[in-house]
């Protein structure tokens, strides 16, 4: 460290250990954290020293150990345990919230600390900062008044990435300094904010990686060879948790909930990534439709957390040139999509507690990358962190819990200002739907399933959107809707948020710069359900009456002399039906039919009378509609069983496949997760019909292989000593992967009468491996850019029972790849859907080198001896947001012995008859391996 910096730091430390004289400082504490921080610029003057208090007890009275102690992590229940002892020990000073529960059934909670006034006054600050989210219900001089009387809250969430694993530690400590320090730096915090933490918002991923961190990481201390985390942080998603915009998981709705209860102002998520702390400005591409205000606060903090930390001698603090403000499914982004503030750390972790040797960066930039050149100063790196360094679990803590501390500084520095930007934000979110087209978008009434309709309607409501149904038909310059039908307007605080939601995006507004997720979320799109955009300014006057929830309610006549007519409306629910009447023969009409003036459409069922008192129930529930089916179908028809499925995943990525569990559980379908144990053990005909592979990894070798058979074995299955471990599959060693054995077992099963279906980056699979010909598997060229733009589809041959409930010639898909596939012109009645490609095709999202994308196919049917290979390259289920693409999914699971229905030949556009199959040979490089 330089002589000015050392001496600058002398004087700071100086000041505030001036400033609580008073106090008796941990002498045990200081030397231990000098002892563990492994280099003495990796400290500052705000966290090298702890008091020591007789009625608060510290992290190392509970624990035996000070925070940052080498080789030990907390788990969920200590850390929860510990605040709870916190409260216990100051009770005017701290309240836990209980807010739900895990899916595995441990506590969420919110802490929330500040002086013992302001707690005496918490629940008036809750009211008031209600008022404040909704300036309807104030007038500018009564929010002025709540203004200069209130405390914001400032909510840090920890541990949402479970291999993250500091900031849980870190805000132990914190919840201790801000009890016990009397400097006028944690004086001034408690006195202007009310201090909120989700001490560890994914309770069952931190038990499993803490597990895991004990049996398997612990002795490792080479970053370049160490191993993976364990197979499962969550039940079903692991990094996805900060990517799941409809909040899926049960601590991510709770988490919501307590927000829209509570509308803490700034929501600050605290990750583990890049070094050595980067904190989030907001960077470009940014939604245009969020408030401008909320991008000069954004840097307005960091540049402020820049400054003090370098100020401190602190190297690799900064900002910018990571994660941009584009995607609003961030968990944290909830504050930003109802006028708060999201804030984000990313602070350097070693996937655990062990002190290793870390190797930065090679300081090279590549075009459009994130996070590379990390060893070059900029404007914003000034001060820039090693090429190597030895890294420590202290150094990590040192670093975050400096950042906030540093962050709340400037908060309590501006309580007002947050307060009164706070309340602007929601002000001109109801202005701008007042004074600027689109004035509100309209679900029209009369759809055929409203079960997707319910869908969009309870994301909206759930993140707060006022939502009103049509008291009387309604007439604009976008057409007439009828009594019914449900209007958003825009003129209300979250105005902004259902525009967001709602509306195409169609404005990226650079295409040659990077997005951290996907470029596009319409709601409509990928929900298949038609909303109208409304640029009428008459709309708001539109009379409406409050809708609070969408219930369904299907209709089921009598049966007829052949049982009931199940009408396919497109839903999922369909399916559902088919599953919980798993030992009723139905049978499935292959092509339209009227029964009366009743128009049948193809895939509709046909269930015997003797099942009414079960089915009539179901189809209300469902909100299917049942008629009366005649003696005799004027239709073809098959049996649709309930088949006998595999769900197949790696174990070296799960999160893909944890979707479609979700799903799955979300719709009753019954499976079998299945691994590379299963598979390798053969006789798969004999237990299964269907066996998906669904997308995971990042190539046909790494879905094969999958984790490396290189150093120690790693078991994931439980003992007494690692009780989280082996949940949701077992194996003695995860490495290895199914390998050519367990391709060769995937090819008897089709030869012998089973259907695969692979969707993603697993349809690379029969390709690279052999199982299919005259497919050829490529990558798209260097220009090429799709994160996950929605574009259209062409069906090709619209009556093969996958596209079921689909009545249009085209539909939105959501791009899943930057593979390309390629099918020989004697094999194109293989391709049952198209992407036609171009600019032209792209419907919401950006798309760079569309016109590489024409004519290849999205669906090829493969007949295969006595079975048959499906390979979707969309991803019909892709978080849980394409539900309009779930059906075509469900209906080749549930038809697999019914696909036989091709295409009409005809001639490839592009590919030539003698063309090569060029396989993907995987080097197209692994995951992004990001943060946040």
């Amino acid at each position: 460290m330089k002589l000015g910096a050392r001496i600058l730091m002398a004087t700071t430390a100086l000041a505030l250990a001036a400033q609580a004289a008073a106090q008796t400082m941990d002498a045990d504490f200081a030397s231990m954290v000098r002892q563990w921080t492994t280099r003495p610029e990796f400290i500052s003057p705000l966290v090298d020293h702890l008091p020591v208090s007789t009625t608060i007890p510290s992290p190392k009275q509970v624990f035996g150990d000070h925070i940052g102690v080498p080789n030990k992590l907390h788990s969920q229940e200590e850390i929860n345990a510990y605040f709870r002892r916190l409260a216990k020990a100051a009770p005017d000073r701290v309240r836990i919230l209980d807010i739900g529960k895990t899916n595995e059934g441990r506590d969420n909670i919110v802490v929330m600390m500040s002086s013992a006034a302001n707690m005496a006054r918490l629940d008036s600050y809750k009211s008031n900062l209600a008022l404040l989210a909704d300036p309807r219900r104030t007038t500018p001089d009564q929010a002025a008044r709540i203004i200069a009387t209130t405390k914001p809250i400032y909510h840090l969430t920890a541990c949402l990435h479970s291999a993250e694993t500091g900031p849980c530690e870190m805000l132990m400590e914190l919840g201790y300094r801000l009890l016990t320090e009397d400097s006028a730096l944690i004086r001034k915090i408690n006195d202007n904010l009310i201090v909120a933490f989700s001490p560890v918002l994914e309770g069952d991923g931190r038990d499993r990686y803490v597990d895991w961190y004990h049996q398997s990481l612990v002795d490792e201390t080479d970053d370049l060879a160490k191993p993976g985390g364990p197979p499962y942080w969550g039940k079903y998603i692991y990094h996805d948790n900060n990517r799941d915009m409809n909040y899926s998981d049960p601590s991510a709705r709770e988490l919501l909930a307590y927000y829209l209860e509570w509308h803490p102002p700034v929501m600050h998520e605290l990750h583990e990534s890049v070094p050595f702390l980067y904190t989030y400005s907001g960077q470009a591409p940014q939604n245009p439709d969020l408030d401008p205000i909320l991008y000069g606060e954004l840097p307005f903090f960091s540049n402020f957390e820049m400054s003090q930390l370098t100020k401190y001698g602190m190297p690799g603090v900064w900002t910018h040139g990571y994660v941009d403000a584009w995607s609003p499914g961030y968990v944290g982004f909830m504050s930003s999509n109802h006028n708060g503030m999201l804030r984000m750390y990313e602070t350097f972790g070693n996937g655990g507690a062990t002190t290793m040797l870390r190797h930065v960066d090679n300081g090279l930039s590549e075009p459009g990358a994130r996070a590379t050149g990390q060893l070059a100063r900029d404007w914003f790196r000034p001060f820039p962190p090693y090429r190597e360094v030895m890294w420590s679990m202290r150094n990590n803590v040192n670093y975050m819990q400096t950042g906030v501390l540093t962050a709340l500084q400037l908060a309590s520095s501006f309580p007002e200002v947050i307060l009164e930007n706070f309340y602007k934000k929601s002000l001109n979110g109801i202005q701008a739907g007042q004074a600027k087209a689109p004035y509100a978008y309209v679900i029209p009434a009369g759809q055929k399933d409203e079960s997707r309709i319910k869908f969009v309607v309870d994301q909206l409501l759930m993140q707060g959107v006022e939502i009103g149904r049509l008291s009387s038909p309604m007439k604009v310059k976008e057409g007439e809707y009828p009594a019914g039908s449900l209007l958003v307007k825009l003129d209300q605080p979250y105005g902004r948020l259902a525009k967001t939601l709602l509306k195409v995006q169609n404005n990226y507004p650079n295409p040659n710069v990077m997005t951290y997720d996907d470029a596009a979320w319409t709601m409509g799109l990928m929900a298949h359900v038609n909303i109208v955009e409304i640029a009428d300014k008459a709309v708001l006057a539109a009379a409406t009456a409050p809708v609070t929830s969408f219930a369904l309610h299907g209709t089921a006549a009598d049966a007829g002399p052949g049982g009931f007519v199940i009408l396919d409306n497109g839903s999922v629910n369909l399916a559902r039906l088919r599953y919980r009447l798993p030992k009723v023969a139905i049978r499935v009409a292959e092509k339209p039919f009227r029964v009366g003036a009743t128009d049948v459409p193809a895939g509709s069922f046909i269930v015997p009378a003797s099942a009414a008192a079960t089915l009539k129930p179901l189809v209300e529930q469902f909100g299917l509609t049942a008629v009366a089916a005649p003696a005799k179908i004027e239709a073809p028809t098959h049996e649709i069983g309930v088949p006998r499925t595999a769900l197949f995943s790696t174990w070296g990525s799960t999160q893909s496949v944890g979707w479609v569990r979700y799903a799955f559980d979300q719709d009753e379908t019954p499976y079998d997760l299945i691994y590379k144990e299963q598979v390798r053990a053969g006789n798969l005909r004999a237990r299964y019909d269907v066996i998906i592979i669904p997308n995971q990894g990042n190539s046909a070798q790494s879905i094969v292989y999958d984790v490396p058979m290189k150093g120690k074995p790693l078991p994931y299955k439980p003992n007494a000593k690692f009780k989280s471990l082996g949940e949701y599959g077992q194996s003695d060693d995860i490495r290895g992967g199914m390998g050519n054995e367990g391709v060769a077992e995937l090819r008897k099963f089709v030869e012998a009468g089973g259907t695969l279906i692979t969707t993603g980056n697993a349809s690379t699979v029969p390709a690279a491996f052999g199982m299919v010909d005259d497919i050829s598997v490529g990558a798209a060229g260097g220009n090429f850019y799709a994160p996950g733009p929605i574009v259209k589809a062409k069906l090709l041959a619209p009556a093969n029972p996958i596209f079921y409930g689909y009545t249009d010639e085209t539909m939105p898909v959501r791009w899943a790849t930057s593979t390309l596939f390629a099918v020989r012109p004697a094999s194109r009645e293989q391709v049952l859907m198209e992407f036609p490609g171009g600019a032209g095709s792209v419907m919401s999202g950006l798309m760079r080198g569309a016109d590489q994308v024409r004519n290849r196919p999205a669906i090829i049917n493969v007949p295969r001896a006595r079975g048959r290979i499906v390979m979707f390259a969309t991803n019909p289920i892709w978080r849980r947001q394409t539900i309009g693409e779930y059906r075509m999914l469900y209906n080749a699971m549930l038809n697999w012995n019914a696909l036989g229905v091709m295409a009409p030949k005809r001639s490839d556009p592009g590919l030539p008859a003698d063309a090569a199959p060029v396989y993907d040979d995987g080097s197209r490089g692994a995951g992004d391996g990001r943060g946040g």
